[in-house]
C-alpha cells in the first residue's frame, strides 16, 4: 500500500511541476483521478483537428471520459501558419468563462471553412451564444487573462515537444505517450484499452 501511495504522490508532484493541474475546469472533462489522462493540443483552423473533433472526440468522451476511464484536458495550440487560429483559441477560452467552451469549440470546427476564409472568428464563435453571452465572450476574448491562458497552453505544448496538431499526450501513471495526427476512434480505443488492461 505504501508503494501505491508513493507512486500517487510522485504522479501528483509531476503534474504540479508540469503545470498540468492548472487547466480551467471548463476545459477539462471527466474525473481527475481517472487511470488515464489525455492532454489534447489542438488548433481550430487545422483541418486534421477538425477531423479529429468530428470523428473521434465524441466517442472518446462518451465511452472513456464519461465512464471514468479518461480525464481529458483541452489545450490551445494555435499554429503560426494559421492566421486566425490564435483568435479562435481566445474565443474558445473566453467561452469557457461563460460555461460554453465545448459548444463554442465545436462551432468553430463546424464553421472552420467559413471563418478561415473571411476572418469572422467572432461571428462563428458567438453564433451559438445568447446575445448576453456573446457580449461577454467578445469582451473577454481580448483580455490579457485570456491571452495568458492561451500562452500557457502553448508553453505546455512546447514543453511536451508538440510540433503539430492534433497531438495527444496520453499519460498512464508515469508513462507518457505522445500521439500526433487525427487518429481514428478505432485505433485510439484499442490503444486506450491496452493501457487499461
Amino acid at each position: 500500500m505504501n508503494k501505491v501511495l508513493a507512486i500517487a504522490a510522485f504522479v501528483a508532484a509531476a503534474l504540479v511541476l508540469s503545470g498540468a493541474e492548472q487547466s480551467p475546469p471548463g476545459k477539462a472533462l471527466g474525473n481527475p483521478t481517472a487511470p488515464i489522462r489525455i492532454d489534447l493540443f489542438s488548433d481550430y483552423q487545422c483541418p486534421g483537428c477538425k477531423m479529429f473533433n468530428e470523428q473521434t472526440l465524441q466517442p472518446l468522451i462518451n465511452n472513456y471520459v464519461k465512464a471514468g476511464k479518461v480525464y481529458l484536458v483541452h489545450r490551445e495550440f494555435p499554429l503560426p501558419i494559421h492566421p486566425h487560429a490564435r483568435e479562435a483559441a481566445t474565443y474558445a477560452c473566453a467561452a469557457e468563462k461563460v460555461g460554453k467552451y465545448e459548444q463554442v469549440g465545436d462551432q468553430l470546427f463546424k464553421m472552420q471553412d467559413s471563418w478561415s476564409k473571411d476572418g469572422d472568428v467572432a461571428g462563428a464563435a458567438c453564433s451559438i451564444l445568447t446575445p448576453e453571452e456573446a457580449k461577454k465572450v467578445r469582451a473577454l476574448a481580448s483580455t490579457p487573462q485570456v491571452a495568458s491562458e492561451v500562452d500557457e497552453d502553448i508553453r505546455a505544448g512546447r514543453a511536451e515537444k508538440v510540433a503539430g496538431t492534433p497531438t495527444m499526450i496520453i499519460t498512464k501513471l508515469i508513462r507518457r505517450f505522445p500521439v500526433t495526427g487525427p487518429v481514428t476512434y478505432a485505433v485510439l480505443s484499442r490503444f486506450l484499452d491496452s493501457l487499461l488492461d
